[in-house]
């Protein structure tokens, strides 16, 4: 039955990124939709109060500058936010938010909100008032989802375009994002989400008696307000420490289901949009069929390694797989579906714990974050991600044939070729880097309360990955509410969201303002199966030579022991 509910997944996946994609395309292209006769005056509006103008258009260095000056001013807002939210009015009393606000947290949770990471260093329920989930976490859900969907549109063009000094309008872009976008799509979400049964309110926690005789303490809230938007704009913090599997969350199949095409379906898209603005849609299928067979392989890897049951077990005679740490009301199934779109998708929301993943398991995940969540991806990231390692493979074929490497039309020089080396380079630096200050220093040691060996070592690496890949989701086993892992995992929060975005911005400028180069026959051809074959070698080639060291003494070191 789960496999039925997994092919269902992919071919809505494959199935929506035609339409949505071209519908992207001509969005922010400028053309008509079907939503412009009711938005475009409100957009209007928009561009007269912000003082916008539509037709002026920005130079890669200016949209870079504009895409980091947004973020930081979002850090800011949520760092103010978080440090008087005690005056705030409204719930929860006082009394129930037991995880004090000290300025690293504040500012690491700043930081993970505004560059959508949402790593959540504390319990949601626990920590925050409902001001500061509606006025602090939910605006930058929108906002910051809607800076990555920009930048991947940006990214596009630079393939798009030839001989052009510009690509695009930042704020245009934004504005377009947000309101024909990210706001009707979570409308209708969120209002399927109620039906559904998770909760809008702004009511007090609730004390009640169990059958036992104990109290517990029910948190209500704004949930519904947050949670579709934290998918849709692959965000993932949870308004609850148990996030995807609390069910005030995630309350049926059908809301889970729905939650993860939120996330999948929009990045995967892109692809489509790709292929039409660069007049090849042939390319753009290519890219969205290698992120398919990726994902499935990772699917069929990480299934296999839940479906048996744990070698603990064996004297009990345990049969059904490995249930611990999984939502009982999910199974192995939609737990493990879960977790790879969420791992690929730059969202943590997942509904299951990966520190009970058996190694195998959770393998799979943590290396769809150091690949840099390139299989559909973040809004945009995901994107730009796949085209710079078909960019490596490209290069690569190059250098076989004794040509110089051309893309679309667009070759790879010796500029090309360094923002593309340093690309790769950021996200092994970063992790392992911190990975390793981690593992030999006693602040980082600290962390490690639960667990350590290879076990502990993989909970530090899946941290800093999650942080670089702008995912949030942990491992338990990790106590990260120290200033420690507060400033490291927030330096590679940051890395990871304008370090790789700028440097993609910089790679677009730079082919945007080459000439087209006519097709020949000894032009590699962009849109065959032996391209497909060559960006997915150059991906598995590219993540083992980075990251298998570190694999190798994590979850397989454990798998063997």
């Amino acid at each position: 039955m789960r496999w039925l509910e997994y092919i269902v997944f992919v071919g809505l996946v494959i199935g929506c990124a035609r339409p949505v994609g071209y519908y992207l395309a001509a969005l922010f292209e400028g053309g008509p939709n079907s939503l412009t006769p009711m938005l475009q005056p409100i957009e209007s509006v928009f561009f007269r109060a912000l003082g916008i103008d539509p037709r002026q258009e920005m130079s890669p260095g200016v949209y870079i500058l504009c895409f980091i000056l947004f973020g930081v001013l979002g850090i800011a807002w949520l760092f103010v936010v978080f440090l008087v939210q005690s005056l705030l009015p409204g719930g929860p009393d006082a009394h129930y938010l037991s995880t004090p606000m000290t300025v690293d947290l504040a500012a690491n949770t700043a930081i993970s909100f505004a560059t959508t990471t949402t790593w959540q260093a504390y319990g949601g329920e626990s920590t925050m008032r409902y001001a500061t989930d509606l006025i602090g976490l939910v605006s930058q859900n929108f906002l910051a989802g809607a800076a990555g969907l920009a930048v991947g549109i940006a990214f596009i063009r630079g393939f798009a375009r030839a001989q052009s000094p510009t690509l695009g309008n930042f704020w245009v872009d934004i504005v377009r994002a947000t309101l024909f976008v990210l706001l009707p799509l979570s409308f209708v979400g969120s209002l399927v989400l109620l039906w559904q049964g998770v909760p809008l309110n702004m009511a007090p926690y609730l004390e009640v008696h169990t059958l036992e005789g104990a109290t517990q303490t029910i948190a209500q809230g704004p949930v519904a307000a947050l949670e579709f938007i934290k998918n849709l704009g692959t965000n993932g913090g949870g308004f609850s420490n148990a996030n995807g599997a609390h069910p005030f969350e995630t309350p049926t199949p059908l809301t889970n289901f729905l939650e993860m095409l939120a996330i999948a379906v929009v990045p995967a898209s892109l692809t489509a949009t790709f292929g039409r603005l660069t007049n090849r849609p042939r390319a753009g299928f290519v890219l969205l069929m290698v992120m398919v067979t990726l994902f499935v392989g990772g699917l069929v890897v990480c299934d296999f390694a839940e479906s048996q049951s744990p070698p603990q077990l064996a004297a009990f005679h345990a049969v059904g797989g490995n249930m611990e740490g999984k939502e009982a009301r999910f199974g192995i199934g939609d737990s493990v579906l879960t977790e790879l779109v969420t791992s690929n998708g730059a969202t943590g929301s997942t509904n299951s714990m990966p520190d009970s993943y058996r190694p195998i398991g959770v393998l799979v995940p943590l290396m769809n974050m150091l690949l840099g969540d390139i299989v559909f991806g973040g809004l945009g990231s995901g994107l730009y991600g796949m085209l710079i390692m078909a960019l490596v493979a490209v290069f690569l074929g190059g250098l076989m044939i004794g040509r110089t490497p051309a893309y679309l039309g667009k070759r790879l020089m010796q500029g090309e070729a360094r923002l593309i080396a340093l690309y790769i380079l950021l996200t092994p630096a970063c992790v392992l880097i911190l990975g390793a200050v981690a593992l030999s220093t006693g602040a980082g040691l600290a962390g490690l309360t639960t667990n350590s060996g290879a076990h502990g070592l993989t909970e530090v690496v899946f941290a800093y990955a999650s942080s670089m890949a702008s995912n949030g989701q942990a491992m338990a086993g990790l106590s990260g509410n120290s200033v420690f892992y507060n400033v490291t995992t927030s330096i590679a929060m940051l890395a990871g969201r304008f370090g790789t975005g700028a440097l993609a911005l910089a790679l677009a400028g730079r082919l945007a303002a080459q000439p087209r180069l006519a097709s020949t026959p000894g032009s590699l051809p962009s849109d065959t199966l032996l391209f497909a074959a060559m960006v997915f070698g150059t991906i598995i080639v590219v993540g083992s030579l980075s990251f298998l060291p570190a694999l190798t003494l994590g979850p397989v070191v454990e798998a063997l022991r």
